[in-house]
């Protein structure tokens, strides 16, 4: 009977010390790729996307995901289009000169 006393208070203990480590996390970790479909239809206008989120392969997501904010929608945005390589040049450029 005693062991499984001291079993069940180990237990306790590491339940505890592993909920207060996630305790204070405020943003969940996406473990998944945001763009389910990418838009390859005609080029966006430069002038009317607001922002420009670009986020690379990885552990996460298998695919370059780039994300296109306008005034009201989201829209992922298909990263083999010639279009849109050029417009992450020119956001990139536009990030470059406005650091400077």
């Amino acid at each position: 009977m005693m062991k499984f006393s001291t079993s069940a208070f180990m237990l306790l203990i590491c339940t505890a010390a592993l909920l207060s480590t996630t305790e204070g996390s405020t943003k969940p970790i996406n473990l998944r790729c945001e763009c389910i479909q990418t838009y390859s239809g005609p080029a966006i206008p430069f002038g009317k996307i607001q922002s420009l989120r670009m986020t690379p392969a990885g552990p996460k997501c298998k695919n370059e995901e780039i994300i296109a904010k306008m005034r009201k929608l989201k829209m992922c945005l298909n990263p083999a289009k010639d279009w849109v390589i050029s417009l992450k040049e020119k956001f990139n450029q536009k990030n470059v000169t406005s650091q400077q």
